[in-house]
This record gives structure tokens, C-alpha cells and sequence, in this order.
């Protein structure tokens, strides 16, 4: 019963996403180990930026499944046809961005620090546009609430990054090989949710399209904006410690964010629940508060465990996962975890508040993201002084926009 409710639902999902971090675990685990400190430094960089372009996807998710949880891509025949015309569009854009980023991969090298890997540098726009598909995809399944190809799409994208990864390293490829594993994977999860989605809505009988993928990019702008400024004050104290630390202590940063990270890929998780749950009830004229504080809740179970972890046996913790060459941000890790937990109930709020068509939260995270990498950047800060900066930041954010989430319940309940 419990797994048929709506809190079985949501912790399904954030289950997926849970086993989706493990793998990336043991992504990090065994690529430190395979690359060593400095060129996996080098890895988290690239992957951080795509990090940050994986928002334009986040976004069209976000959008798609409010639209298609208040019926706005039609009857699912319709919605099937939209969907293929999304599709065409893409894989068009596909081989131009492909193009480019190959004719421009020294200069895309040079932006994000990474200057000896310029072929991977040009993976990352096509990867990003493979990543709006798929995400197009689960918006689609999310919009309809069939959750269950979410969630194992969810865990095989992970697994399939670490095996192809694996599989592109061993041929030689180095950094390029393990970032080349990402886009490989999307694809195959790209085929298999296409099956997912003719098996349970059916075929496309029809050619005509109610929405153009235009018009869900104008109307989702919110989403987009939000997102982009969400991913940036999560990734780019990655980037910049690239830049400003040594080679060994920047890998070691790397190393600890992205366990500390685990909490925010949870939330990501609860996020896909929330936001058609909490649009249907604001839709229909009910309360939507009790689906933010199920996530909330939900969080705060995931969170608790983790920071005590990071509280207690940092260094442990960093040298069994990723050896005793990374451990020098240990003493980083409990500031580190206790942001991103911040972070991850910012993104829950904003997720609320995009259901709640509210904006307001966009001036918040636009003052901190730009303000973040400047603060990060002035002097040369040590590992911890670096991490503590990273958690005031988020205390402003996270503070900020549930103060906001707050307000934005109270003025829907006068208006209504």
C-alpha cells in the first residue's frame, strides 16, 4: 500500500536517484583510481560543466510535465505526435552542435581550465542536447505520473555512464574516454524510453503537433532561468577551485563535493513527484503545501544519516571511496555536505514555486549565483576556508527562497 501512495511514490523515486548517486560513487571511486588525482580533477571539471548545461534539459522536464499534468499536450495520441516532432528538431540540432563544438573545442577547453583535453571539452554541447531528450522523455512520463520507467531509467543512465566509461578507458581514451561514456548511455536510455513510452501511451497516429518545442522554451523560460542558476551555485565551486587550487587539492575538492552532492541528486529525485503533484492540487484548487513538506520530510530522513557520516569519519570516508591520494578536503566535508543539504531544499522550493507559476525567487538565486565565483575567486583561500564560503552562500540562498516559498503559499491562499 504504501508503495502505491504518494509518499511511496516520492521515496520510490528518490530511492532511483539514491542508487543513481551510489553508482556515481563508484564512478568517482574508480576513476580517481584509474586517472589518478590531477587528471581526475580535470574530469570534474568537464563534468561539472556539464553540469551547469544540464539545466536547458532540467528545465524542458520541468516544463513538459506541468504541461502535461494540466492536459496541455492533448490526448496521448496527440501527445506521442508532439513528442516525435520535439524529437526530429533535436536530433537536428544534434549534428549542428556537434559541428561546432568540434570546430570550437580549443576555445570550449580554455573556459572551463581543462586545456590538455580539448576533444572532451567538445563532447560536452552534444551531450547537453541528448540530455534535453531524454529529459523531454521523463517529462512527458512525469506530466502522465507513470513513474516507474523514471525511476529505472534513472539507475541505468548511472550504470551505463561507469561501464562505457570503463569500457572507453580501457581503449585508451583517458579523461576523453570517461566523459565519452555519458552521451553513449543517453542514447541507449533515449531508445529504450522511446519504447517505454509507444508501449504505454502508444503510437503517433497522428502528424499533427499541438505544441512546438518554441513555445515550450518561450512558456518555461522560469524553469530554465531557475534551474541555470540552481545547477551554477552547485557546480561552479568546482570550476573555480580548478583555477585557484593545486592540481592535487582541487581533485581532492572534487572528491569531496561530489560526496557531499548526494543529498542534492536526492532532492532531484523527491523534485519529480512534487512538481506535477504539487501542479495538479494548486490546479485543482487544493492545498499544495502538504506535497513541499512530504519532500521536505523525506530530505531531511536522507540528509541526517549522510551529515553524520561527514561529521564523524570524513578522512575515513574519503580514503576508503576514493584512496588516500584525495582525503585533504576531509576536514571540508561536513561544511561541504551542510551546503549542498541547503541547496537541495532551495531546489525543492523552487520546484513548488515553479508549480505555483511564482518568480520571484529568480532575483534571489540570480544575486547569489553571480556573487558566488567572485567571493570563491578573491585571494587564495585554504580547502576549509574555500568550503565555508560555499556554505554561507547556500545559507543565503536556501533561507532566502523558502522565505519566499512561504510567502508565495500565503498570498495563493488570499487569492483564493
Amino acid at each position: 500500500m504504501f508503495a502505491r501512495s504518494e509518499s511511496g511514490k516520492a521515496a520510490g523515486l528518490a530511492a532511483a536517484t539514491l542508487a543513481n548517486n551510489a553508482i556515481q560513487l563508484v564512478f568517482t571511486v574508480v576513476f580517481t583510481r584509474l586517472l589518478g588525482a590531477t587528471d581526475y580533477g580535470t574530469l570534474a571539471a568537464l563534468v561539472s560543466a556539464f553540469l551547469i548545461l544540464m539545466v536547458a534539459g532540467q528545465s524542458m522536464q520541468m516544463a513538459a510535465a506541468r504541461e502535461a499534468a494540466l492536459d496541455r499536450l492533448g490526448r496521448p495520441e496527440l501527445l506521442r505526435a508532439t513528442l516525435r516532432a520535439w524529437t526530429r528538431r533535436l536530433l537536428v540540432a544534434l549534428v549542428a552542435v556537434a559541428a561546432a563544438a568540434v570546430l570550437l573545442r580549443e576555445q570550449l577547453a580554455a573556459l572551463i581550465g581543462v586545456d590538455d583535453v580539448p576533444w572532451a571539452a567538445a563532447l560536452i554541447p552534444p551531450t547537453g542536447v541528448l540530455w534535453m531528450l531524454l529529459s523531454l522523455q521523463r517529462g512527458a512520463l512525469q506530466g502522465l505520473r507513470v513513474y516507474h520507467p523514471i525511476g529505472v531509467s534513472i539507475v541505468a543512465e548511472a550504470a551505463g555512464r561507469l561501464i562505457f566509461g570503463l569500457v572507453f578507458v580501457g581503449l585508451g581514451l583517458g579523461v576523453t574516454g570517461a566523459l565519452l561514456g555519458t552521451p553513449v548511455a543517453f542514447a541507449f536510455i533515449v531508445l529504450w524510453l522511446e519504447r517505454e513510452l509507444q508501449r504505454r501511451v502508444g503510437l503517433a497516429v497522428v502528424r499533427e503537433s499541438l505544441r512546438t518545442l518554441r513555445s515550450l522554451i518561450g512558456d518555461g523560460w522560469v524553469p530554465i532561468l531557475g534551474l541555470f542558476l540552481l545547477a551554477s551555485l552547485q557546480n561552479v565551486d568546482v570550476i573555480v577551485a580548478k583555477h585557484r587550487l593545486d592540481g592535487d587539492a582541487a581533485g581532492s575538492y572534487a572528491a569531496a563535493a561530489v560526496a557531499a552532492k548526494a543529498v542534492v541528486w536526492v532532492a532531484i529525485g523527491i523534485g519529480l513527484h512534487l512538481l506535477p503533484e504539487a501542479t495538479r492540487r494548486a490546479a485543482a484548487g487544493l492545498d499544495p503545501r502538504p506535497v513541499l513538506l512530504r519532500a521536505l520530510a523525506i530530505l531531511g530522513i536522507v540528509a541526517a544519516p549522510a551529515l553524520l557520516v561527514f561529521a564523524l569519519a570524513p578522512e575515513l570516508l574519503l580514503r576508503l571511496a576514493f584512496g588516500p591520494d584525495l582525503t585533504q578536503a576531509a576536514d571540508a566535508l561536513l561544511l561541504l555536505g551542510a551546503a549542498m543539504t541547503l541547496l537541495a531544499v532551495a531546489y525543492l522550493t523552487v520546484q513548488y514555486m515553479v508549480a505555483l507559476h511564482e518568480t520571484r525567487f529568480l532575483w534571489v538565486l540570480g544575486v547569489v549565483a553571480l556573487a558566488e565565483p567572485f567571493v570563491l575567486a578573491a585571494g587564495r583561500q585554504s580547502i576549509v576556508g574555500f568550503a565555508a564560503i560555499v556554505f554561507g552562500v547556500q545559507c543565503v540562498a536556501a533561507s532566502s527562497v523558502l522565505a519566499l516559498g512561504v510567502l508565495a503559499r500565503r498570498r495563493s491562499v488570499a487569492t483564493a
